[in-house]
């Protein structure tokens, strides 16, 4: 009998890279990014004053939303989770000057993932995460690449375990197939109940380059807050 397959599909779908990094991108890559690493096992651990919460960005693109959430929430610790390494030389552009990669203080309470954001979901302590943000994150609009998708059923369990009672899920999407995909699988789940569905960015969502480009091309966003039930 075959192996059964994973509960969460957490191969890893799309590029890891654009065009070909620049000595300064390879250096932020080589030097920088490892002054950020986490230790999924004990998350709180990695960051240099414990923050009082965890938070986690899934896909953190260009690095706007999660740079001004560290920003405004000095209390939270935010894991910022992104595969794509010209996303992540972006996100490390904006911290630190050119020649002071290994020595230019850096935010402590911002830690970078750049593996699969499910693989870490499974490996965080039970309860661990306050907080997930998912902004406008890639759409997989065929439907033979739902699978593809962050949200899942199969990823319902694994959050749940994840974010503690009470706990908020902030999604944010343009694409209407996503949208309504959100609306399929959360009505179809008793792990999270929906606080809010806006239209309009609410206040505390940061904008991102991805929301003002949908907006300049005539798209409508959608904005939901889900919160963990227990």
């Amino acid at each position: 009998m075959s192996e059964a397959p994973p509960p969460v599909p957490d191969r890893l779908y799309g590029r890891r890279r654009g065009h070909p990094l620049r000595q300064r991108q390879q250096r932020l890559m080589d030097v920088t990014l490892p002054r950020l690493a986490l230790d999924p096992a004990d998350p709180l651990a990695a960051f240099p004053v414990r923050p009082q919460e965890l938070w986690l960005e899934v896909g953190f693109g260009g690095g706007e939303h999660a740079l001004a959430q560290i920003e405004a929430n000095p209390q939270a610790g935010l894991i910022a989770a992104e595969v794509f390494e010209n996303g992540i030389c972006s996100l490390l552009t904006r911290l630190v000057p050119e020649e002071q990669e290994a020595t230019a203080p850096l935010p402590p309470n911002l830690r970078l993932w750049t593996e699969d954001a499910r693989r870490l979901l499974r490996t965080l302590p039970e309860a661990s995460l306050s907080r997930l943000f998912l902004m406008f994150p890639d759409p997989w609009p065929k439907a033979r690449h739902a699978k593809r998708r962050f949200v899942h059923p199969s990823i319902i369990p694994v959050l749940a375990r994840a974010i503690r009672p009470g706990g908020e899920w902030r999604i944010a999407t343009d694409d209407p197939t996503y949208q309504e995909w959100v609306v399929e699988v959360m009505g179809a789940q008793d792990a999270f109940t929906r606080v809010s569905l806006e239209l309009s960015r609410p206040e505390g969502w940061p904008g991102t380059r991805y929301e003002a480009k949908a907006l300049r091309e005539g798209r409508q966003p959608m904005y939901w807050v889900w919160r963990r039930q227990g």
